[in-house]
């Protein structure tokens, strides 16, 4: 049974973002698409320097809770000094919320680790994980706000989360620096695209209590095989 609690409702996020105060952009999200062919030199992504963040907050922005997903495989292509494509793989059963961002006196952020694996969440028993697959990479258009620093490219991408694809876009800095390359990126998501939920429906204050924006921050590095 699904029980409410302050903890839980805040809670809610996934995957992805940086924790400071600007909020990134909402990420257009569409149907999935063609993944983009390997083009180039293959990099192996270095699961231990490379991470995903995420932020989630009660409706209005209240109560934020934070913490981090870890990368367990993935590459990146480089073809002419530029990246082609990449995919990689979310570990769901490493989520970990930063005990910082839970302030109550009277809560643990273990519990909510622990709430955010079951059913009424991401279920990780059922989907251990997550993905995610380059469609498309563009040069960044200029005037783009609210992007990470540094943004140079818009990269478009297959989500996969408790085994829905959705297709998204975003602006992200892309570095190619001799035999590495590092994609980072900071935006946001609205969890409804994915079917994620707590209440039963829309009247459901287990539902409405929580904010349908997930701040998602991608930082992954990679090395030439």
């Amino acid at each position: 049974m699904k029980k409410i609690s302050v903890i839980a409702l805040a809670g809610m996020g996934l995957l992805l973002a940086s924790c400071g105060d600007k909020k990134s952009d909402t990420a257009t999200a569409s149907q999935e698409q063609t993944v983009a062919e390997k083009q180039g030199a293959v990099f192996a992504v270095d699961v231990a320097a490379s991470k995903v963040n995420w932020k989630a907050f009660h409706k209005g922005g209240f109560a934020p809770r934070w913490g981090t997903l870890a990368v367990s495989t993935g590459e990146l292509s480089v073809a002419d000094n530029q990246l082609t494509s990449g995919e990689f793989v979310i570990d769901m059963k490493s989520i970990k919320v930063d005990p910082a961002s839970v302030t109550e006196k009277d809560k643990k952020y273990t519990d909510l680790e622990g709430h955010l694996k079951n059913e009424d969440f991401f279920n990780v028993e059922k989907f251990p994980t997550a993905d995610f697959k380059i469609t498309k990479v563009e040069d960044l258009a200029a005037g783009a706000q609210n992007a990470v620093e540094g943004a140079n490219k818009t990269v478009s991408g297959n989500l996969t989360l408790l085994g829905k694809t959705m297709n998204v876009t975003f602006p992200a800095k892309v570095d190619i620096v001799d035999k590495s390359a590092t994609l980072k990126a900071q935006f946001t998501v609205n969890r409804a695209d994915w079917g994620i939920k707590f209440g039963t429906d829309e009247t459901d204050p287990a539902e409405w209590m929580i904010s349908k924006d997930i701040e998602i921050g991608i930082d992954v590095k990679a090395d030439q095989k």
